[in-house]
C-alpha cells in the first residue's frame, strides 16, 4: 500500500494512519504541556534550561506528527483546541500532574517516556508512509539527548543525591517508581486492536505494540534494577518473560479514551486563552514544520 498520495487512501488505511499518528502526537503534546510546569523550578540552572528545551522539542515533534494528519483533512487547530478531551489518545503517564517539588518524578517519567520513544521510532524508520519515515531521524536525534539527560539524573539520585527534600534521592526515586510504573505500561496499550493489526499489516510500523512493549521492558527493568530500585511487580526468576496483565494497569489508560481527572484540568488550562479570546485559530510561534 502506497501512502505517498493521501487522496488515494481508503477507509482502512486512513483509520490506521490516524490511529498511529494521533497517538504519537498526543503523547508529545501533552508531555510538553506538563514539562512547562517546571520552568524555573528545576534544581539547577542547567536542568532548568534542559527541561525547557525538552518541552520545546516535544511540542515541535507533536506538530510534526499533527502535520502528517493534515494530509488527510485533520487540522492541527481542530485536533488540539477543538477536539473533545475524551477523544485524546495519549498515555496516562504524560497527563498525570507531577508530585509537587519532586524532581525524581520528572526524571523518572522522562526516562520511561524517552526509552519508549526510542523503541517506537526504531519501528517507524522504514514506515510505508514517506512523511513518517522522514520525520524519524530528526525526532530521534533530539530524543536521544532527552534520554541522556534523564539517565544522568537518575544515576545521581540513585546514588543518594538529594534535590532539596527531606528524603534522599534514592528514596524519592523508589516512591516515584511505585507511582508511575503502572502508568508507564499504558504507553504500549492499544487504541483499537483491529486498527493496531492494520498498522503493522499495512507497513506503517514494523512491530506490534506487544513486541515494542517487551523490548522496552527488556531495557528499563535491568537498568532500574542496576540502580538499586525495586520494580513494583512480581517477576518470576525462573520465567524472565514479563507479561503485562490487566491487574498491573491503572483503571484509566488514556489510549482507550479513559483519563484521570488531572487531564481535564490540564485541558482546560491550555485551551483557556483560545476559548476566552474566541480565536478562530491558535497563535503559532513556528512556521509549518518541514
Amino acid at each position: 500500500m502506497a501512502f505517498d498520495d493521501p487522496d488515494t487512501l481508503e477507509g482502512r488505511e486512513r483509520r490506521a494512519l490516524e490511529t498511529l499518528v494521533t497517538r504519537l502526537a498526543d503523547d508529545q503534546f501533552v508531555l510538553a504541556e506538563r514539562y512547562t510546569e517546571w520552568q524555573v523550578r528545576a534544581p539547577t540552572l542547567e536542568s532548568d534550561l534542559a527541561l525547557a528545551n525538552n518541552a520545546q522539542d516535544e511540542l515541535g515533534h507533536a506538530r510534526l506528527w499533527y502535520d502528517v494528519l493534515e494530509d488527510i483533512g485533520l487540522d492541527e487547530q481542530d485536533l488540539v483546541y477543538e477536539r473533545d478531551p475524551d477523544d485524546f489518545r495519549h498515555s496516562t503517564l504524560v497527563e498525570r500532574p507531577f508530585e509537587e517539588g519532586d524532581w525524581a518524578d520528572v526524571v523518572l517519567r522522562s526516562y520511561f517516556y524517552d526509552a519508549a520513544e526510542a523503541v517506537r521510532l526504531a519501528a517507524l524508520e522504514d514506515s510505508a508512509h514517506p512523511k513518517i519515515a522522514d520525520r524519524v531521524g530528526k525526532i530521534r536525534s533530539e530524543e536521544e539527548y532527552h534520554l541522556e539527560h534523564a539517565q544522568n539524573w537518575l544515576e545521581r539520585l540513585a546514588d543518594g543525591e538529594s534535590e532539596g527534600g527531606d528524603e534522599d534521592g534514592h528514596e524519592r526515586l523508589q516512591n516515584a517508581l511505585d507511582r508511575l510504573f503502572p502508568h508507564a505500561l499504558t504507553l504500549f496499550e492499544p487504541v483499537d486492536p483491529e486498527r493496531e493489526a492494520d498498522i503493522v499489516e499495512l507497513g506503517l510500523r514494523d512491530a506490534t505494540l506487544e513486541e515494542l512493549g517487551e523490548e522496552w521492558l527488556s531495557i528499563v527493568l535491568p537498568y532500574l534494577e542496576s540502580l538499586g530500585l525495586v520494580v513494583p511487580v512480581d517477576i518470576d526468576e525462573d520465567d524472565p518473560e514479563f507479561t503485562v496483565t490487566d491487574d498491573l494497569l491503572p483503571d484509566e489508560r488514556g489510549r482507550d479514551g479513559t483519563h484521570t481527572d488531572a487531564w481535564y484540568d490540564l485541558y482546560d488550562e491550555f485551551t483557556h486563552t483560545y476559548r476566552e479570546l474566541e480565536r478562530s485559530e491558535p497563535t503559532k510561534l513556528m512556521d509549518t514544520p518541514q
